[in-house]
């Protein structure tokens, strides 16, 4: 049996992947990363409830200060970006620069661990042909979290399990209540970490940046309002404008040198194609030419068909153009695409650039 570090948020789905794994005889030990103060599954709260579920296990709990790696990577990289005019996703940036990568190199270093193990629903397999780890999605496609996932490397995934990957999320819970874990009917998180702890992501940007008033512009440049700064829209907001229009306005772009949110009609924020960079070529090697494949651009977007396009690469990151089979709604800069073949295995994925 192998020596697997488990990664406990404090919740229902991390819990049971330590469960299941104690259960299969594996050697298994519980690590949470305190990557900031406050409530929140990440936080306080989750530690104790970790702490709790390693006591009930009857396993090893641990607890490594992370917060000045958070600080450096995730929370800089969120106020940078959003003053950049971007709208940031730190959920994939958090996996492969502070929990996957760190906690791997502690886990194997520091305590002698074969693997590591969270509670994300996704799944990894190896490809004997090519010799490589492929991700792929989870059975639960409600729950599947590949799409944070794209950024990880092949050692990353060589070493890392996903106990939960098929399973659906009611499983999970049953398991939990059968188990007895005091985790089977803890509400599960909707927020990012950073919303959880502050109360909404506008209040969080308020800790970092300072208010700076501007126009709300249509595509013209008329002014049609004010705004408190750019940081507080996001490409397709309709909400919030505080504009009254004869048809509804949605953010078309945001001008970060004139200090301006644009507006438009609903048919300004469709795009047909859209450029890709920091590219990971996760299951695959890096494509020659273009490829057909199914397109994802947001967390909660259903995955659509496109073409993507390896094109020259201009600062050493990675590029691809990604040609949507249909025009796209809302295609935000700074949120990742990632790619998939139809039968569920992630090809690579990539941040969304500024139109």
């Amino acid at each position: 049996m192998s020596k697997i570090v488990v990664g406990l948020s404090g919740g229902v789905d991390s819990s049971v992947a330590a469960a299941t794994l104690h259960n299969a005889g594996h050697d298994v030990i519980g690590l949470t990363l305190w990557l900031m103060k406050g409530k929140g599954q990440c936080c306080s709260e989750g530690m104790t409830d970790a702490a709790q579920l390693c006591e009930e296990l009857g396993i090893d709990y641990n607890v490594v200060d992370s917060r000045d790696v958070f600080e450096k990577h995730i929370i800089n990289y969120v106020v940078d970006g959003y003053a950049q005019g971007v709208t940031p996703l730190p959920c994939s940036q958090c996996n492969s620069t502070v929990k996957f990568g760190p906690m791997l190199s502690y886990a194997v270093n520091e305590m002698g661990a074969d693997y590591i193990a969270t509670g994300h629903y996704a799944r990894i397999t190896h490809n004997a042909d090519t010799g490589r780890y492929e991700l792929r999605r989870a059975v639960d496609r409600n729950k599947d979290q590949s799409y944070f996932l794209y950024d990880l490397n092949q050692e990353q995934l060589a070493a890392t399990q996903f106990p939960l990957g098929d399973k659906t999320k009611p499983e999970t819970r049953k398991i939990a209540a059968e188990l007895g874990l005091h985790t089977a009917d803890k509400p599960e998180s909707q927020d990012l970490c950073l919303v959880e702890q502050h109360g909404s992501m506008k209040t969080f940007l308020e800790k970092y940046l300072a208010p700076k008033p501007g126009d709300i512009v249509d595509s013209n440049g008329a002014v049609l309002g004010q705004h408190e700064g750019i940081h507080n829209y996001t490409i397709g907001q309709r909400k919030g404008l505080g504009i009254a229009a004869p048809n509804p306005l949605y953010v078309v772009g945001l001008d970060v040198g004139r200090n301006q949110v644009v507006v438009g009609e609903r048919d300004s924020v469709t795009t047909s194609e859209c450029t890709v960079h920091r590219v990971n070529w996760v299951s695959v090697a890096p494509a020659a030419g273009p490829i057909a494949a199914e397109v994802q651009i947001r967390y909660r977007s259903q995955a659509v068909g496109a073409t993507i396009v390896p094109i020259a690469d201009v600062d050493g990151t990675g590029h691809v153009k990604i040609i949507f089979d249909e025009p796209q709604f809302g295609v935000t800069p700074g949120q990742a695409a990632v790619w998939y073949e139809s039968n569920g295995r992630v090809l690579g994925g990539g941040i969304i650039e500024p139109m």
